[in-house]
């Protein structure tokens, strides 16, 4: 599949995240559980294509949720996206790696993204919870949807990606 056919559904995710899941998430958990699921296209992207296309990925769709979730700053989740995407592009190399392995990797991905933006919100004072308090009520929670989220979507995102891939290298060798 081509990547502008995976930045359409990254798109879609995009809307289902802000409009159909606030009605999915039990109303105890709607300001505790937020579903991320362009991040974990961003992290797909990294595992599978590279850094570059994550990156990319990561600021465009970072920019695009600052713009329309979070009015704080302007900037902070598309800094943290991108950044996550590029680590996690860097770090593996577009190397075979097995799904529990890509499933923790997401795992951490999650963790790095919410930590990234709860520290520069501390920095920047725009919260005065503890690191303690936001782990164990806002990302653990969320840490449980978009691993379910990762899993569900692990086998169509691999082809897709891959696809995107074996597509590309196919166009350079013409």
């Amino acid at each position: 599949m081509r990547l502008r056919y995976i930045v359409m559904i990254m798109l879609l995710l995009f809307i289902i995240e802000g409009t159909i899941m606030p009605w999915i998430i039990p109303s105890q958990m709607s300001g505790r559980m937020v579903p991320e699921f362009t991040l974990i296209f961003v992290l797909f992207a990294a595992l599978y294509t590279g850094r570059h296309v994550a990156l990319l990925l990561g600021i465009a769709f970072g920019l695009l949720q600052d713009i329309v979730f979070y009015g704080h700053m302007i900037g902070v989740h598309s800094f943290a996206m991108g950044l996550c995407g590029y680590l996690f592009g860097l770090l593996l190399g577009q190397k075979r790696i097995p799904m529990l392995t890509v499933l923790s990797l997401i795992g951490i991905g999650c963790l790095f993204y919410d930590t990234t933006i709860h520290a520069i919100y501390r920095i920047f004072r725009i919260t005065h919870a503890s690191y303690n308090w936001v782990l164990m009520n806002h990302i653990v929670p969320s840490l449980f949807l978009q691993l379910a989220f990762a899993l569900a979507v692990y086998i169509p995102a691999r082809r897709w990606f891959a696809g995107a891939i074996i597509r590309k290298a196919g166009e350079d060798k013409d």
